[in-house]
């Protein structure tokens, strides 16, 4: 787990970061919004009204060092809860250097699609920010296929795919509301984007992958025989 900082303030409580969770095992996501000034408490909250409340307590929780959680509330937080906490740090070898990607990926994904500065007005004036769709980048990222399972988050753990809003809709049904109609579009473009942000980490990840690859090549002389 990580955290983004930074983010221009949105959403009617001004949230200005996202607590970035990610299962070890499925691949899967979970974004959650929050305040750079949140105390170690509050993030201990965020952590078990949204994770432990549906996932249970975890074996191992990977983060980085940040002071809200290796403060000594959650140090003895995971001793009484017997979780075992890792440092994704250059002075923690053992750590699992996939997970940190992984998590840095997120935070790629997560940035670039806050950046992108989506603020849609309904018919009510209602606004909708990076706030209210975060949701949709969680749900464009684990419905793609991840490089190392080979499959959906979504499908690992729980059987199957989740649907995305377009994939519900009618052709034949009227928008005869059109602040419905309104949140249906928002929702439809606040996944395209999410899916572009997707697709633009993964081509930069290969391209950073294939530029960090040193190659030695030994040239002889040609020698007649």
């Amino acid at each position: 787990m990580d955290c983004i900082t930074g983010l221009v303030p949105g959403g009617k409580a001004n949230f200005n970061s996202c607590f970035i969770i990610v299962d070890r095992f499925s691949k899967s996501m979970r974004c959650l919004q929050c305040y750079k000034e949140d105390t170690p408490m509050d993030t201990a909250l965020l952590f078990s009204n949204n994770i432990i409340s549906t996932r249970a307590v975890p074996k191992i929780i990977l983060s980085n060092r940040d002071p809200k959680r290796t403060s000594e509330f959650w140090t003895n937080l995971y001793d009484m809860l017997g979780t075992k906490h890792a440092f994704s740090t250059a002075y923690h070898p053992q750590t699992d250097g996939l997970a940190a990607r992984m998590i840095q990926k997120m935070k790629d994904i997560l940035r670039r699609f806050c950046d992108y500065g989506m603020e849609y007005n309904n018919h009510e004036g209602y606004t909708h920010d990076w706030v209210n769709l975060l949701p949709a980048v969680q749900l464009a990222y684990n419905t793609s296929q991840h490089s190392t399972t080979g499959k959906t988050p979504a499908l690992v753990e729980k059987g199957w795919n989740s649907l995305f809003p377009v994939d519900h809709l009618k052709k034949n049904v009227l928008p005869i509301h059109p602040t419905a109609n309104d949140f249906h579009e928002i929702w439809n473009r606040a996944c395209d984007t999410a899916v572009k942000c997707i697709a633009e980490v993964k081509e930069y990840d290969k391209l950073r992958s294939y530029k960090s690859h040193t190659w030695n090549l030994t040239l002889g002389k040609m020698t007649k025989y």
